[in-house]
Parts: structure tokens; sequence; C-alpha cells
């Protein structure tokens, strides 16, 4: 073999080692954009999976910041209502408008409190007796707070069904 062979063998050599390096790097390249499009697409698939899930739950917590609202105005109506009506009745009792009254067993009555009597004769209605002013305020006032107790329980059972799935 020549030189000049040679040199061309080894030119041969060097070109073919250079072509399929820049061949390797072209491949290279292009698994590696692919796998750059990929990963990005996978990115903005995950972002938008996150958005969906973010806005249901943004939708989901609104509804019941709505039901929440809903019913905390339904509590504050019904507190207003029986706060009117026991001020209302407070002034009636004020006002000797109404007065309270229990009944008294007839046989209890008897021995302390004579009976009225009618036209007719006998009287067989039921028997009642008038409460002291300020016992009947006191009655008042307590079934005033059970009241407001039994509406706050009421709101606390609506709170509880409205955070419950």
């Amino acid at each position: 073999m020549s030189r000049l062979q040679f040199a061309a063998y080894v030119a041969s050599v060097v070109l073919s080692a250079a072509l399929a390096w820049q061949v390797q790097a072209w491949r290279y390249e292009r698994l590696l954009a692919e796998s750059d499009e990929l990963q990005a697409r996978q990115r903005v698939e995950q972002a938008e999976v996150l958005n969906e899930q973010l806005r249901s739950e943004r939708e989901q917590r609104q509804a019941l910041e709505r039901r929440l609202h809903d019913s905390e105005s339904t509590h504050f109506q019904e507190l207003t209502d029986a706060q009117h009506n026991q001020a209302r009745l407070r002034d009636r009792l004020a006002t000797a408008d109404l007065r309270l009254s229990v009944l008294v067993e007839r046989d209890a009555a008897c021995s302390t409190m004579p009976a009225a009597t009618g036209a007719s004769g006998v009287d067989h209605g039921a028997v009642r007796a008038r409460l002291d002013p300020a016992h009947a305020r006191r009655i008042i006032a307590i079934t005033n707070d059970g009241d407001r107790g039994l509406i706050a329980l009421r709101a606390c059972q609506a709170y509880i069904r409205a955070l419950a799935p």
C-alpha cells in the first residue's frame, strides 16, 4: 500500500468516524427533543388536571359557603323571631293584657279553692290558678333561654349536616 492509499484509507476512516459521530449526535438530539416534548406535554396535562381539581374544590367550597350562609341567615331569623315573640309576651304580661295560669287538680283544688258555680249549679270545668306576674316573668325568661338553646342546637345540627359529605 502506498502512502497515498494509506492516507486515503486513514482519511476515509476518520471521515467515516466523523460522519458516524455526527449521525449519532443528530439522533441523540432528536431523542432529547422528543423526550423534552413528551415531558412538556406531561407537565401540561398534569397542570390541566390540577387546575380542574382546584376548580372543582373551589366550587365545592363556594357551595358550602352558600349553604352555611343560608343556614346562618335562617338561624339568625329564627333567633330574631323568638326574641320578638318573647318581648311581645313580656309586654303583654307587663300590661296585664295576658295572665299565665296553671291547671290545678280537682281534688287538690277542692280543699284550697272554691269552685266557681254557674247558673246551672256545680262547675265541672277545669280549675285554673293564676300565677303571680313575677313568677310568670321568670317562666317566660326560662322559656326564652330554652328557645334560644333549641335554635342554637338546630343551627349546630344544620352546620354539621352541611359539612358532612
